[in-house]
């Protein structure tokens, strides 16, 4: 016989410490071996802190007073042993690679441009650099395909090795020295830096392959530090000069998003050579502690490979602190960063409401081509050779994600003259294919839902209008059913949730300066009142869950563009952190904790700019009252 608990009951798992969202949080810095000489200034390579390598950088005084060094040294997890002497000795230099295959560029004193291959046991001069690399960093963990960024006096130009020669590529977009990457040839994050005499910055760039994209911010600006990672979505920043002499112990970890600090380095160190292809296997080697100081020192940052890893949701019993814990994402405590720019500016904009912040779509809208697709993968937007079948604006939204997307309705063609038109197009990723119509043709709907279970409701210029409606239609992934009306005649709202579980908020009653505050949620059969938007508004747009939802932009007539953005719980709204740039019209993608906004209209006209919305994830303690 079955017990009561067995069928309702769930476990709950007592820890000792709260959960960690990533083994990188639960790491901590640890001495390793010794060099054999003290160094500052000198070059890594490696994938592992179990398999590194060191090499060049300023030995100790008194003779000369900046002695160079061609030491090269190779550490098994252990002990490093010197195993070799660079062609060339040389500090300042940037090197890439791995313990057996690795790549030595530019340096100081004076200026190089010399290259040189470490094959695992001996350096060979190779082909020069364009412009000479002092203060310049190194990209990558293959020898055969690196990147070399910026250098002195703080230049902008990077430069890619593809195995036999250098190439000039897209440079930066913020000149600067002293910075600091990881990554690979084709996906590359270079953060701080100095961009004028004495003034370090926070800025960080992302590279894609073909482009440089400013994203978040470091939380301390610094130049010199070091680096681990394997791609643009993951890295990790450690210690560095903030404004010198003054050097910082800080290490941030990036999740491709957001910069957090974590564990920091047993001292503040700088111009330390580092390695390692992942955040959670970092190593800092060398450097200063101080003007004029040199290290041999180490230090290890590893991730446990056990740990307990946040889920959403998790339940769980802390015997340190003696309470019960839950995890959960604090959407009221999200905020709003620069994204990727759309290849073309357009407003009234279709997206699909249920795709990703790394894996977005967007489509129509009022701008030439009208028909155009685009893709966002986190960073950039990309635009798609297959374009709508109907190029078509107002159409106003999309259920599904970016390889599984119907949308219908809207305006078309979006030229002139142009009519309202019932057909129904779907996208798998690389192609729209003409579905059934509409019963009933209109435009700026509210939709959300999937492909194969979407929700289309409202909108304008239907033939029951003659101006707004309030039919609502479901699609099965082949056909459009009418189902249960909305409570009134609403256009131009935003909407967000599944076929199940929907949200439709603001808008407005006919195409006049009415604006709406109401909010109504659907169930999957019917609508039923939900709590009063914070401000009357027409054309947001919104993303997320019917319980964690998010809302931003729209107009608030006459003339006033909202960047107003609200968090529902699934029952109230609450007004959290605006848009940077107040719109209408336009896109939204993702959940409560990870989405964005893309394109719209401003005062001037229409805008490309895409702002990501990112939400922190806490372990709360339970209360019961």
């Amino acid at each position: 016989m079955s017990k009561y608990k067995e069928i309702k009951g769930f476990k709950v798992q007592t820890l000792a410490t709260d959960t960690a969202a990533s083994g990188v949080f639960s790491a901590t810095w640890a001495s390793g071996g010794a060099l054999p000489a003290a160094l500052t200034e000198s070059a890594g390579a490696g994938v592992t802190v179990n398999a590194a390598l060191n090499f060049g950088g300023q030995g100790n005084p008194p003779s000369p007073l900046h002695p160079v060094s061609g030491e090269t040294d190779s550490y098994n997890g252990t002990s490093w042993t010197e195993v070799a002497e660079l062609n060339t000795a040389r500090r300042l230099l940037a090197g890439a690679g791995t313990q057996t295959a690795a790549l030595a560029y530019g340096g100081w004193p004076p200026n190089y441009v010399n290259t040189e291959e470490w094959n695992g046991s001996a350096w060979t001069n190779v082909a020069d650099l364009n412009t000479a690399g002092r203060q310049a960093t190194g990209v990558g963990v293959n020898a055969e395909a690196c990147l070399m960024v910026a250098g002195k006096n703080r230049v902008s130009s990077v430069e890619s090795w593809n195995g036999s020669s250098w190439s000039e590529i897209a440079e930066i977009n913020t000149p600067r020295e002293q910075t600091n990457n990881w990554g690979t040839s084709t996906s590359a994050v270079t953060a701080g830096g100095i961009d004028n005499p004495g003034a370090v910055i926070a800025n960080v760039e992302s590279w894609n392959g073909s482009a440089w994209t400013e994203i978040v911010d470091l939380n301390v600006g610094r130049s010199r530090a070091g680096t681990a990672g394997a791609d643009n979505t993951e890295g990790l920043f450690f210690g560095g000069n903030t404004i010198a002499p003054a050097l910082v112990a800080t290490t941030e970890y990036f999740d491709g998003s957001s910069w957090t600090e974590v564990a920091d380095l047993a001292s503040a160190i700088a111009m330390e050579a580092s390695a390692g292809h992942s955040a959670g296997n970092a190593f800092q080697i060398a450097g200063n502690t101080a003007p004029g100081t040199r290290l041999a020192t180490t230090s290890e940052f590893v991730a446990p490979s056990a740990f307990s890893k946040i889920n959403l949701g998790q339940v769980y019993f802390n015997s340190g602190s003696n309470a019960f814990k839950v995890t959960q994402q604090l959407a009221p405590a999200g905020t709003w960063s620069s994204g990727g720019d759309l290849n073309t500016a357009r407003y009234r904009i279709g997206g699909a409401v249920n795709a990703t912040q790394s894996a977005g779509l967007v489509f129509g809208g009022n701008g030439s081509p009208y028909g155009q697709t685009e893709e966002y993968n986190g960073t950039a937007w990309s635009t798609q050779p297959n374009s709508m079948i109907a190029g078509r604006y107002a159409s106003y939204g999309g259920a599904g994600t970016q390889t599984a997307c119907v949308t219908a309705g809207g305006y078309y063609p979006a030229g002139s003259p142009q009519y309202v038109t019932a057909l129904s197009e779907t996208y798998d990723g690389a192609s729209w294919t003409e579905g059934n119509d509409l019963n009933e043709g209109r435009i700026d709907t509210a939709t959300f839902g999937t492909s194969t279970a979407g929700v289309l409701a409202g909108g304008g210029e239907g033939s029951g209008g003659p101006n707004t409606v309030a039919s609502v239609e479901i699609y099965n992934g082949s056909t459009w059913t009418a189902s249960t009306n909305l409570p009134t005649v609403t256009q131009e709202m935003g909407s967000l949730g599944v076929s199940t579980a929907g949200l439709v908020f603001g808008g407005s009653v006919d195409s006049n300066p009415t604006t709406k505050n109401t909010t109504v949620e659907w169930n999957g059969t019917s609508w039923t009142a939900g709590g009063t938007y914070p401000i009357s508004v027409k054309y947001l747009t919104g993303f997320g869950s019917s319980t964690l939802g998010i809302a931003a932009g729209g107009y608030k007539y006459p003339t006033a563009y909202s960047g107003v953005c609200n968090v529902y719980n699934g029952t109230s709204w609450t007004e959290v952190a605006e848009l940077t740039t107040a719109r209408l019209g336009t896109a939204g993608n993702g959940t409560s904790g990870a989405g964005f906004v893309a394109g719209g209209e401003i005062s001037t006209g229409s805008v490309a700019s895409t702002e990501e919305w990112n939400a922190p994830e806490a372990n709360k303690t339970i209360t019961v009252s």
